[in-house]
């Protein structure tokens, strides 16, 4: 399908002649479809004659060059943030158009010739400000280094999250019992989906691993009835959630400490274990310790819920750092679910229920692209426009991923049963009941 010119504007100078002669050489033929390129001058380029999805926005004359000169996520990415383009719509449809210009592959003459046509587009990037990248030290994955990843994250501004999150300010994925649920709904249904796959009573001693503002050990104490201990690296989460705590009146219930699972005392045994989003920032060497703290923490018979994005067995390494480590997660390390299973069986856990979720993590996604763009100028104004820019992109880009299976979000139920019955009850019916008619 050969594209075509929307809008013609008169007196056009060459740098856009040339950039619509590319678009016809290489988007013309893309299966992604409808969309349309609008140029600098107003000049409108579209794949078809159907209404866009979305509009890939050029900012000056050199952003093709730019974007097309060996494309890959970083490098697209940056070229983002310092606004040499914008996606107008649907910006998660996008990474679709991306994906072919990344993977298609070329025959030499091919290549050569695009390579002419490149050179011969404007060369000089007039960018905006560049947001500086994260710069760690220490030894990777060490407690020093480990706390300086979570504090870049995390610490951007309590009041950025509360923009775009939900009222818990729930920071991992949802739990929809249909796809017009809305988010509060969909992490209430979440953090009492865990509850029940924790079997929760009253009394019992619970500890989250990575607790975020708290909500879990909030709903858990509320609730179940438990005494809960949460622990994060971010003194701004740990003093929201315990104020939080405060005004609910359950600080005689629980409590958010400022700690590294690896200081927690394995003399101060619980009940019950749980870890929402945490196992992303272990790392592969680390996932032994990770796993053996955990088994030393619990009780005999005790249950550990570990919740965590995964890396399809499928997709190709990446060459070098990837958007999301530079800019997001610094040292973040996302691996195949088998290799967290293979390693909590080894350190000697019974694995007792593995659940995919990856469909309910697109769906939170898409709430949080789309709560965030309609707080951009809040959103703007807490931060930075390149701080925005990065959530933006990096949020629309992760619900492509786990649309498409590149990534995955699995619940484990591990239990520290030794050679004992694991009391547990025979079927899973308990968790399930309250699914057909939630309360919330």
């Amino acid at each position: 399908m050969d594209g075509q010119l929307a809008k013609q504007l008169p007196n056009q100078d060459p740098a856009v002649l040339k950039n619509l002669e590319f678009f016809n050489m290489v988007v013309a033929s893309s299966p992604v479809k409808p969309f349309a390129i609008r140029l600098w001058n107003g000049a409108e380029w579209r794949h078809s004659k159907e209404p866009p999805r979305f509009i890939l926005e050029l900012k000056h004359p050199a952003a093709l060059r730019r974007l097309l000169w060996r494309p890959n996520e970083l490098s697209l990415g940056e070229a983002y943030i310092s606004n040499e383009f914008e996606v107008l719509g649907d910006l998660e449809a996008s990474f679709e158009l991306a994906e072919y210009l990344m993977s298609r592959s070329w025959r030499m003459m091919e290549k050569l010739r695009l390579g002419r046509k490149l050179l011969e587009l404007p060369g000089k990037r007039l960018s905006g400000k560049r947001l500086d990248a994260v710069k760690l030290r220490g030894r990777t994955h060490s407690k020093r280094r480990d706390a300086q990843a979570v504090q870049y994250h995390y610490n951007i501004s309590n009041d950025f999250y509360r923009l775009w999150l939900d009222q818990r300010m729930v920071y991992s994925c949802a739990l929809f019992h249909s796809e017009d649920e809305s988010l509060d709904e969909a992490q209430y249904n979440k953090l009492d989906y865990i509850c029940r796959k924790l079997r929760l009573k009253p009394g019992e001693k619970l500890l989250d691993i990575g607790c975020g503002w708290g909500g879990l050990i909030m709903h858990a104490a509320e609730q179940y009835g438990v005494e809960a201990l949460g622990i994060t690296l971010s003194q701004p989460q740990a003093d929201l959630a315990n104020a939080k705590i405060r005004a609910a009146g359950l600080a005689d219930r629980c409590r958010v400490e400022i700690r590294d699972y690896r200081d927690v005392p394995t003399d101060q045994v619980f009940d019950k274990l749980v870890s929402v989003g945490m196992i992303e920032h272990v790392g592969e060497a680390k996932l032994p310790a990770y796993f053996r703290k955990a088994f030393q923490l619990l009780k005999p018979g005790g249950v550990f819920l570990n919740h965590g994005i995964t890396e399809s067995m499928q997709r190709e390494p990446a060459a070098g750092p990837s958007f999301i480590d530079k800019y997001v997660f610094p040292d973040g390390e996302l691996l195949p679910i088998s290799t967290s299973l293979r390693v909590a069986e080894e350190t000697g856990f019974e694995i007792r229920d593995v659940e995919g979720l990856r469909e309910h993590y697109a769906l939170t996604l898409r709430h949080w692209v789309k709560r965030l763009e309609e707080n951009r100028e809040k959103a703007i104004a807490l931060t930075s426009p390149e701080t925005y820019r990065i959530w933006r992109i990096y949020m629309a880009g992760s619900a492509y991923s786990f649309e498409t299976g590149r990534l995955g979000l699995y619940q484990s139920l591990l239990v520290k049963s030794g050679r004992q019955p694991s009391r547990l009850p025979l079927t899973r019916c308990d968790w399930y009941q309250q699914c057909l008619s939630p309360h919330h």
